[in-house]
This record gives structure tokens, sequence and C-alpha cells, in this order.
């Protein structure tokens, strides 16, 4: 299960992580972001302990929406050493996909 990133644990869990982190920012409203949603969570059960997988849902969080330019959602980030390495706009991806751009930065 994709843990949750808010404006208060964003810090520790994604810049200070020791692993790359994939978060995904998202919204209860968005259609594409629950169709990519159960993948965003099978993911982090495969990658458990190999990276760090969670989202942001921007509604509760504008102010980190605003800082890393998201303008639609569902917003991927890839972080490695608390730095934004790749992105991918949009639910058009698959788990593969997501997989293997993670275990390249591991």
């Amino acid at each position: 299960m994709a843990l949750q990133f808010t404006e208060s644990n964003f810090q520790t869990e994604v810049i200070e992580s020791s692993v790359p982190v994939l978060v995904d920012f998202w919204a209860e409203w968005c259609g594409p972001c629950k169709a990519i949603g159960p993948i965003i969570d099978q993911l982090a059960d495969d990658l458990s302990g190999q990276a760090k997988i969670g989202k942001v849902n921007v509604d509760d969080a504008r102010d980190l929406a605003v800082k890393y330019g998201v303008r639609s959602i569902p917003f991927l980030l890839f972080f490695q050493n608390g730095e934004v390495k790749d992105q991918i706009v949009g639910a058009n991806v698959t788990k593969e996909q997501l997989k293997a751009k993670l275990l390249a930065l591991a």
C-alpha cells in the first residue's frame, strides 16, 4: 500500500529518503488518478524496502503541488537524494515502466 505524503512529512519521507521515491500527485475527483491508484499501491508492495512510493492529495497539499509545478494530474515525480530525477504526467503508464524507472535510480 502506498504511503500518504503530506506537507508535514514530505521533507523526511521524500527529500531525506535514502532510497528512490515515487510521488503520485492526485485528487479524489480525478478519474485517471483513480485508475492508476491500484497500480501505485501494487508497486509499493512489490518494491517494499527498495523504494518508497506514496501519494500527495493536491487538494490537501496545495503548497507542494505549486512547488513542484503540478498542472495536471495524475503527476508522478521520481526523487533520488532529494532531487526530482524524472516525471510522468497522466495515467498512460504500466507498472513495469514505473518499476524500471524507480529501480534505475536505486
